[in-house]
């Protein structure tokens, strides 16, 4: 008896399939092919079987049905080493398939498409493919499941040196296997989770990503690491950056630049943010960039070195020149001039990114903690509709206006914290402590020490929780600050408004808290 040595190839990603088909075929394989796989073989002079002509019945309702038959899977499923399977498959006739090569409608490339229509995406859900990957993955002891282009070459190599592919072998190509089939359902139930208007957290929570790079080292050089980005990551996100000069992005370069870009989404007028271990150490806004980036630099030119800068309006030659002037990691912008691009790249290692300022339309806020997750809608939002002024002197407009600049900073510093701002500038920002009177202190300190005593008269305060004791207000009154935002809800609130009083300080309550931990 004559063993047949069979491989079925049926692949949406084409990369490599007519060489490997080949490859196989001088190896003694008879290819068994479908659609437009069959197609592609036979116009590159490779030999191959219709699965029709298998399984003895033709393709139909538009290829939706095609290898969904006992003949194939039956192949695929048969253990070799099970007399039964083997004596049943000699009755039906059915030849054993030692490999399937399969990989899935492109389902991601469809729904990326901005006019992408529900219909099209159903078209594009495999059905047959996941079966024949999940049969052959399950049958790894006798079949090769190859879902990755990429491994056709080791595939080949391996059978020209042993005659045959290793049960290890088999079993790392099931595992990619079965990650790629997770993947690929984890995609589409995102898909339907959405167009259906499933609540945010559901029961079950399936999450799939792709593996963008590897990485030195992560927060530290003795931790492993890889960043990965979501299948179709939002506009506005640290994920779609383009990097137009400068070393690979590390692990803590990309956790700051996302933490920059979250509080510059907070302003639509030119902004520079300058940023520092995830915490904004200066922002300046202006009427031009230039202007918007000498105001962070001036909030805090100490902090400022090593940072990340981002900024929302092109970097021109003249803000180049100025950045030039000191060492930061990572320059953001959506885009640069030429004269500025050609200042920048002047040093080798900075990272020059560019992205779209679209609003990145965030859904969920996760957290990873030992054993779980914590998921929680985004923090989109940073005043209620109404605030309260709680003192006798109300804010005038424009100690109102350096309030909320001073809360869109604090809403993006780490807790325990508190912002200073005026006149559209950082005064000094305290951040991460365990206690609000060592934050408020240390915001002060900042301002004292980069812009001096001047710039603290007049300025607006702004906590991101309430203030436990009135001790903040004292601090703040001792500096000179004139208005105070915060949510308010402590118990000791009017000892703090008292406080506020007695200096002629104007306070407002927003009611809304903003912890960042």
């Amino acid at each position: 008896m004559v063993v047949i040595k069979r491989a079925l190839i049926s692949v949406s990603n084409k990369t490599g399939v007519a060489e490997f088909a080949k490859n196989l075929v001088d190896l003694g394989y008879e290819v068994v092919s479908t659609g437009g796989t069959l197609k592609a073989l036979a116009n590159s002079g490779v030999p191959a079987v219709g699965v029709s002509d298998v399984t003895g019945f033709p393709e139909c309702l538009g290829g939706r049905v095609k290898t969904l038959h006992p003949a194939v899977h039956g192949g695929i499923l048969a253990m070799r080493d099970n007399p039964e399977h083997m004596r049943r498959l000699q009755e039906l006739d059915i030849t054993p398939i030692d490999i399937v090569a399969v990989n899935l409608y492109p389902f991601k490339e469809a729904i990326a498409k901005p006019d992408a229509e529900l219909a099209e995406a159903i078209e594009n859900i495999d059905i047959g493919g996941p079966a024949m990957i999940r049969s052959a993955a399950k049958n790894y002891p006798f079949v090769s499941v190859i879902t990755d282009p990429a491994d056709y070459t080791a595939i080949v190599d391996e059978l020209k040196q042993s005659g045959f592919i290793s049960e290890k072998t088999n079993f790392r190509l099931a595992a990619k296997a079965f990650i790629h089939t997770a993947d690929y359902d984890s995609l589409i139930a995102s898909y339907f989770k959405k167009r259906a208007g499933i609540e945010t957290f559901p029961p079950t929570l399936s999450l799939t990503y792709e593996k963008v790079q590897s990485m030195r080292y992560g927060e530290n050089p003795h931790q492993k690491a890889a960043f990965y980005k979501e299948k179709l990551p939002a506009e506005g996100t640290i994920a779609r950056a383009a990097q137009l000069h400068g070393k690979e992005l590390s692990f803590n370069n990309i956790n700051d630049t996302h933490g920059a870009l979250e509080l510059l989404r907070e302003f639509d007028e030119p902004t520079v943010v300058a940023c520092k271990h995830s915490n904004p150490c200066g922002l300046g806004c202006g009427q031009t960039i230039a202007e918007a980036w000498t105001k962070a630099y001036n909030a805090d030119p100490v902090s400022v070195f090593g940072g990340i800068i981002c900024a929302n309006r092109e970097i021109d030659a003249s803000t180049a020149a100025e950045i030039n002037k000191i060492f930061v990691e990572i320059v953001l912008a959506p885009s640069f001039s030429p004269a500025a691009l050609e200042i920048l790249k002047k040093k080798k290692n900075i990272r020059l990114l560019t992205l779209n300022m679209g609003k990145a339309s965030l859904e969920v806020d996760i957290k990873k903690v030992s054993g779980g997750l914590l998921a929680q809608e985004i923090d989109d939002s940073l005043l209620p509709n109404d605030i309260k002024i709680v003192t006798k002197r109300a804010p005038t407009d424009k100690e109102m206006a350096d309030m909320i600049f001073a809360f869109k900073i604090v809403k993006h510093t780490k807790s325990n914290g508190i912002a200073i701002g005026k006149d559209d500038q950082s005064i000094g920002i305290g951040c991460g402590q365990v206690n609000r009177i060592w934050a408020t202190r240390q915001a002060i300190e900042h301002g004292l020490e980069a812009l001096g005593p001047g710039a603290l008269k007049g300025a607006a305060l702004a906590s991101d929780a309430f203030f436990p004791f009135p001790d903040c207000a004292e601090a703040a009154a001792e500096a000179g600050i004139t208005a105070i935002i915060q949510p308010g809800g402590s118990v000791n609130d009017q000892k703090s408004i008292d406080m506020c009083d007695k200096h002629g300080i104007a306070m407002v309550f927003t009611g809304m808290r903003h912890f960042r931990h």
